[in-house]
């Protein structure tokens, strides 16, 4: 059983203080999110109440061959990597990691193309949408 104690974000959101078992600990190597992400993403939590965790993956579609995926889960699965970043719990599984590396993740409240956007060293071609790539 994991322990647990309340974030600093919020105190809805359960931040384990032990790593589930399988669950290895990344760094911001992998993917960072910056202030403005990790703020909304923190907000989108405490609304939405699914999961204190953001998955992060990377699945084969978009107008490039691969998208990004992100939805929110109670807890991270066997196998996972756990990055904490930006007061934010962010998982991903091992085979999304080999394309995510490096990454950074943006929230701009923008009227005109707001929202979170990716900045991949990775990828050599993004749609102009940015929900789509090729390495």
């Amino acid at each position: 059983m994991v322990g647990a104690v309340s974030s600093p974000v919020s105190p809805e959101i359960i931040v384990p203080v032990a790593l589930p078992e399988g669950v290895r600990e990344g760094n911001e190597n992998l993917v960072k999110l910056t202030p403005a992400a990790g703020g909304k993403v923190a907000a989108l939590i405490a609304r939405e109440a699914q999961g204190a965790f953001l998955r992060i993956a990377i699945t084969g579609g978009g107008c490039n061959g691969l998208s990004y995926k992100m939805k929110f889960v109670p807890a991270p699965k066997r196998g996972d990597i756990l990055v904490r970043t930006a007061d934010t719990q962010v998982v991903v599984d091992p085979k999304t990691a080999l394309y995510l590396k490096g990454t950074h993740l943006d929230y701009s409240a923008a009227m005109v193309a707001g929202g979170f956007k990716f900045s991949n060293p990775n990828a050599k071609a993004s749609c102009s949408c940015g929900e789509s790539f090729s390495v």
